[in-house]
């Protein structure tokens, strides 16, 4: 386990395990959703199109690292009795972020598979809007160790997430407008492979989203 200060996947979810269920520090090493934050933020600095390697291998390690947390909490879930959370609550809730830096890594794929080393200003608004979702999800994880107490709160994050993924949608579709109208006569690989990354940062949204409706679930299932 490569876990270090910092960088960890998931909080009040694995806080709610008792202490017999959580083994080798897995409360503690799932502190804060860090990880999928620090990967976000690593994608946005790629898209700036400087440091492409750089950037690329540190979305590459915290996934890697992201695997190992989820792997360690699930497994933590399956042996223990968990409260106030379902056990399938806090699994889904925790593959969904997963999913989420799964997806920054097969845009990284995708990014040196074909060598790309200029992004369109689009790509890079939804960096910007990618680190903005995370960071929402990041404050609201804590928040879920007392659901009643932040209602409020944990509803307008969800909110949020939403309006922050149409964001997203309206740049894929400009996006690819855009593109369309540069290459797609012209360069119809150039078309191509501008799709693909237009739709990969998409789907990085999208899971995010995914997130957000898990955490309305326990909301509503909670209060």
């Amino acid at each position: 386990m490569r876990a270090r200060p910092g960088h960890r996947l998931i909080d009040a979810p694995v806080a709610a395990l008792p202490a017999q269920g959580r083994g080798n520090r897995v409360a503690s090493q799932a502190a804060s959703s860090a990880t999928v934050v620090g990967g976000a933020e690593a994608l946005e600095q790629l898209l700036q199109g400087k440091d492409i390697d750089r950037w690329c291998q540190k979305i590459i390690d915290l996934e890697d690292e992201a695997d190992h947390i989820t792997a360690e909490v699930l497994l933590a879930v399956r042996r223990s009795f968990i409260t106030p959370f379902d056990r399938g609550d806090i699994k889904d809730l925790i593959q969904s972020m997963d999913d989420a830096i799964d997806m920054m890594h097969k845009t990284v794929k995708t990014v040196k598979l074909f060598e790309t080393k200029e992004f369109d200003p689009r790509m890079q608004e939804m960096g910007g809007v990618i680190v903005a979702a995370a960071k929402l999800v990041a404050e609201a994880i804590p928040l879920l160790s007392k659901v009643g107490t932040h209602t409020v709160r944990l509803n307008a994050i969800a909110e949020e997430v939403m309006r922050v993924e149409s964001r997203a949608d309206d740049l894929h579709e400009q996006g690819l407008k855009d593109l369309f109208k540069r290459h797609g006569r012209s360069d119809p690989m150039a078309y191509l492979i501008g799709g693909e990354i237009y739709g990969q940062l998409e789907k990085v949204v999208d899971r995010f989203e995914d997130v957000a409706n898990e955490i309305s679930g326990i909301v509503i299932e909670n209060v």
